[in-house]
């Protein structure tokens, strides 16, 4: 609580600085805003229609195309971490773990108790996985993040809602682009895009290579990516979209390492003992092909009622050989998304929105374990398919009252059920149901506008998230029918605060989520996973983030500087939680994998000759690794540097060169860790310092 005091003595001056700025305003000491300071407001699309950000009833991030191209482009980890309440790990090249407000308890790798949206496909499927990682950063354009549990509009999770908008989208005349940066450690990165807009159509094309050898041994990585974005205006107001993307990802996995380990040679692979091999002797990787598609239609009947329908379907090719087994996974989600829209007459002084909709999707997974010998496929272990179905329906009502008051009523019944049979050894001939009982997750949330430039929010909504395809059947090849889902009542408050010119926002937000049958993930003595209900979840947290320029001019050395901070306090903790043999009560300590603070903290300074500086720092406090809080990760500051310049070669063509530095301390820290890992083979060390520079091209 020290750094957040010493946080607010800084800030509170600035905000006074500026509130007395806007207050000059309005007193008519100044009659006119600089056109060149005042920004563009960020509106929030994600609440099934454009509102602008300071009156969203709803702790919501966003990140923006200025603000991604900022940050390095080979991996969004650094950017995601940047949104208060978020954390993105990356254990090695290409493995993710994305987490919102403590959720990372649940994912070894990747994401779960979050929906994941592409556009208005869902990237979450049916089984509740995501494979965020097989996007290249540079085919996102923006990212918006609606914290905490949201299932009144995008069905079951509890931990939150990200919506991915891709390039593409909204292309108003053409262009070719294309990059290129490398770096330490064998990182390549190159992506070419071609926009084209033709009479009523659209044509989007990205295409992406990324490779990286890794710091550590057996950590290779490569990516192939090509997406398409592609729109038809059929009327005025009527759009038919196309998207789809194919990803081929290959990444080696080297493993977690002890803590005597990892000091002396933090750049090893997991070693061999003398019960299991290790990480290279078993040549354990992972691959991901994964191809997706869909169609999006928005058409209005009228000026008040309009639709928007979209349909879908994914195929997924996994492998993994592991220490223990060679998993090979077979998956296919198909779908639709659908949800209309009323909105009141213009004419009335009191304005309202009424959505009603439903989302449908069915995941079949076929997934087969074989014994590991040395990377390649041995006898089978286990084979089993299992389908999931996942489908709610959802409404909501919003009303503005007297232009001050801002009331929402949201409310979805959930549906969620898997069919499971055993094809090897058991030779099952029928599928066995597993049906969870349908849940209503109902949102209620206001705010109010006290000042044009200050509203105050208040917000509770019901979290529910049931065990993923990967959860019911793990690594240890046992289907857990036992397992069930996970729920909670997420209270909110909190506020945003703008000057007058919009060059400075402070959002705060202040909550307290409680969670019961909290979904936790154990491991066997041979690194094999179950997982298992564990008592409830404590999670009051504060979230707050600032931004300001605060000066822009057009003279001068320094021409624009703007500050970012983004605070994250969490106070996790287990509740009526003990062990698999009931010998060890883990009620009362802090929740794994999440550190109590985070501080991350920018400076963009511009000067002449279109020349930039970006700057950031990332403190994270330390982190239990374990749930009987008995190792802890050691807390860390991370700095990176970009400095570029941009120019303008013609009327239509720029040219930017950049270059940057991460881990500019020289820091000793593990950016992913393994939590309740057998043998305390707890770390996965993150590069030392290093360094990468690149071109864009936009002709």
């Amino acid at each position: 609580m020290k750094r957040a005091f010493h946080l607010f003595t800084v800030l509170l001056p600035i905000i006074g600085l500026q509130l007395a700025k806007g207050q000059s305003v309005k007193e008519g000491l100044i009659t006119a805003i600089d056109s060149s300071r005042k920004l563009h407001p960020v509106v929030i699309s994600g609440y099934l229609s454009p509102l602008p950000m300071l009156s969203v009833p709803a702790s919501v991030g966003v990140l923006t195309p200025a603000q991604l191209a900022l940050q390095p482009s080979n991996s969004l980890v650094s950017s995601m971490n940047t949104v208060p309440g978020v954390r993105m790990e990356e254990r090695s090249p290409g493995s993710y773990r994305l987490s919102i407000r403590g959720s990372l308890l649940r994912a070894p790798y990747g994401v779960r108790d979050v929906k994941v949206y592409f556009d208005e496909i869902p990237l979450t499927n049916a089984g509740g996985d995501t494979y965020v990682n097989a996007l290249d950063f540079s085919s996102v354009k923006n990212i918006e993040v609606l914290k905490g549990p949201d299932g009144s509009l995008f069905g079951a999770n509890s931990g939150g809602v990200v919506i991915i908008n891709p390039a593409g989208n909204n292309i108003d005349s053409a262009k070719l682009s294309a990059g290129l940066n490398a770096g330490s450690y064998g990182l390549a990165h190159e992506n070419a895009n071609y926009e084209q807009k033709l009479n009523n159509a659209e044509v989007s094309v990205n295409q992406a290579y990324e490779t990286f050898d890794g710091y550590r041994s057996h950590s290779y990585m490569r990516r192939h990516y090509i997406q398409t974005v592609d729109g038809w205006h059929y009327s005025d107001k009527d759009e038919l979209k196309a998207l789809a993307f194919y990803s081929d990802l290959f990444y080696q996995t080297p493993g977690g390492l002890t803590y005597s380990q990892m000091l002396a040679d933090p750049q090893s692979a997991r070693l061999p003992t003398a019960k299991l091999p290790g990480a290279i002797q078993q040549n354990i990787a992972i691959t991901t092909q994964m191809l997706l598609g869909g169609l999006v239609n928005e058409f209005h009947f009228n000026s008040r009622l309009r639709n928007v329908l979209s349909v879908f379907g994914n195929h997924v090719y996994f492998t993994n050989p592991f220490i223990t087994n060679y998993e090979i996974r077979n998956e296919d989600t198909y779908g639709l998304r659908t949800y209309f829209e009323l909105t009141s007459n213009p004419e009335t002084k009191t304005t309202w929105r009424l959505n009603l909709g439903l989302e449908w999707q069915n995941t079949s997974s076929a997934i087969n374990n074989y014994g590991n010998r040395g990377g390649i496929k041995d006898t089978a272990q286990a084979l089993d398919h299992i389908n999931t179905t996942d489908h709610f329906f959802f409404s909501r009502y919003a009303v503005d009252l007297m232009k001050k008051l801002h009331v929402e009523g949201a409310l979805s019944l959930n549906y969620y059920q898997y069919h499971f049979k055993n094809i090897y050894p058991l030779r099952q001939t029928d599928f066995t149901p597993r049906d969870f009982t349908p849940q209503l997750m109902p949102r209620l949330a206001l705010s109010y506008s006290v000042t044009g430039n200050f509203i105050w929010r208040a917000s509770v909504s019901r979290g529910y998230s049931p065990p993923t395809t990967d959860e019911v059947r793990p690594s240890s090849d046992i289907v857990n029918t036992s397992l069930q889902a996970q729920t909670g009542w997420n209270y909110e408050t909190g506020f945003r605060l703008r000057n007058v010119d919009e060059s400075m926002l402070l959002d705060a937000s202040m909550f307290y989520y409680r969670v019961q049958n909290a979904i936790v993930m154990r491991l066997n003595p041979n690194d094999t996973q179950y997982y298992l209900n564990a008592g409830g979840l404590k999670q009051p947290g504060l979230e707050l983030y600032f931004t300001d320029w605060l000066f822009r001019n057009q003279h001068g050395f320094i021409r624009a500087l703007q500050f970012n901070e983004s605070v994250t306090l969490s106070h996790f903790s287990f509740v009526d939680y003990h062990d698999a043999t009931n010998n060890h009560n883990y009620s009362g300590n802090r929740l794994s994998g999440v550190p109590n603070q985070v501080f991350v903290s920018s400076v963009q300074i511009k000067i002449p000759q279109s020349v930039y500086l970006f700057v950031q720092h990332n403190y994270t406090s330390s982190i239990p690794l374990n749930d009987a809080n008995t190792v802890f990760a050691n807390h860390y500051h991370l700095v990176q540097a970009k400095a570029g310049w941009q120019k303008r070669i013609r009327r239509r063509t720029t040219i930017e060169l950049y270059a940057g530095a991460d881990n500019i301390l020289n820091q000793h820290y593990s950016l992913g860790n393994d939590l309740n890992a057998t043998g305390n083979r707890f770390y996965n060390p993150a590069p030392l310092r290093n360094y990468f520079a690149g071109f864009n091209v936009n002709l």
